[in-house]
């Protein structure tokens, strides 16, 4: 099993990639890790806001992807996160210094890209759990093209 760095799993860049690394994956599962730093994105004085689990968990997705998608010789490209369900966090934010457990598991994943994932964040003391839906489709770039927004009048579609 390779473990890749993170910032060639994730279609982000800079300071959007929220994960430190992989710990482990394989065909249905992946764990990552973050520690939580001051100065971080969207880090405050009380930590990092126990919204933000919500990315977290669909960067661990996003990095299951890479992960799969490398393995299999092809590049990685970028997916989308769309809903979910009974997101549940026991803190307000995860405070500096935690060392997050983010884990995602498959639970659907079809042909045309379509998938859903449990995913749980972990600390002492602290518990954070999700089911995602995300899309990743074959060629994600009519889905990124502005122009495929609006209908012929303008409006927003």
């Amino acid at each position: 099993m390779t473990i890749w760095p993170i910032e060639t799993l994730l279609p982000h860049a800079g300071r959007m990639i929220l994960l430190d690394r992989v710990v482990t994956w394989e065909a249905e599962r992946i764990v990552c890790e973050r520690v939580v730093r001051r100065g971080d994105t969207f880090v405050d004085a009380t930590g990092l806001p126990a919204w933000a689990g919500v990315e977290l968990m669909a960067q661990a997705i996003a990095a299951w992807n890479g992960c799969q998608v490398l393995a299999a010789g092809g590049h990685v490209r970028p997916g989308f996160l769309l809903g979910t369900r009974a997101y549940r966090a026991d803190v307000d934010a995860f405070p500096p210094g935690a060392r997050l457990t983010i884990e995602a598991l498959r639970h659907f994943h079809d042909e045309d890209g379509m998938g859903a994932f449990a995913c749980r964040i972990d600390a002492p003391g602290m518990h954070a759990e999700a089911r995602l839906t995300v899309f990743s489709p074959p060629d994600p770039t009519p889905y990124l093209d502005p122009r495929n927004c609006f209908d012929s009048r303008g409006t927003p579609s």
